[in-house]
């Protein structure tokens, strides 16, 4: 089933007259920035969804997400009129709508992936070209593990990050 996409105004207007609105981001991207009367309800948790004849829009980061899981999203409400926030948090954001921004919480945790990926690459490949070859095998072993994230969907470093303690917060809230 394809739902209709809706631009940022118009969702504001129909959560104004009693539209649900359900952030399917990951708990940590919603504690960082969401949209103040926001549901979260993660992709994951999604057939959670409380059965209601209420208009649901459902929107993600980007609008990626959303569109490439409508089906499952209109399976979910059950009935209920169902919409796609056209582009997202950020195109809520671009319009000049309001966001509750939270510095405090933790960057999300793909986001963390990157920077620590991305580090170790470097570090392997500063450190083959300065100290021995060998250190290039750094490289490699984060380059496999990412590809293994992808191929898989589960990331070993994802896993790991999300017990760090600068990531509790998140999970909490």
């Amino acid at each position: 089933m394809t739902m209709a996409a809706i631009s940022p105004a118009e969702a504001r207007r129909l959560v104004a007259e009693g539209a649900v609105l359900i952030d399917v981001r990951d708990a940590d991207e919603h504690a960082r920035e969401r949209i103040d009367g926001a549901t979260n309800l993660p992709l994951d948790r999604i057939d959670a969804l409380p059965r209601s004849a209420a208009p649901v829009i459902f929107h993600c980061r980007s609008g990626m997400r959303t569109e490439a899981n409508a089906g499952r999203l209109a399976a979910a409400a059950d009935g209920a009129p169902c919409f796609l926030l056209a582009g997202g948090i950020e195109a809520w954001r671009a319009s000049g709508l309001p966001t509750r921004v939270d510095r405090r919480q933790p960057l999300e945790i793909m986001r963390q992936v990157q920077l620590i990926a991305g580090g170790l690459v470097l570090l392997g490949v500063v450190l083959g070209f300065l100290v021995h070859p060998g250190f290039f095998a750094l490289s490699g072993f984060v380059g496999a593990g990412l590809m293994m994230a992808g191929a898989t969907g589960w990331c070993g470093m994802a896993v790991l990050l999300r017990t760090m303690p600068w990531n509790r917060r998140a999970q909490a809230a």
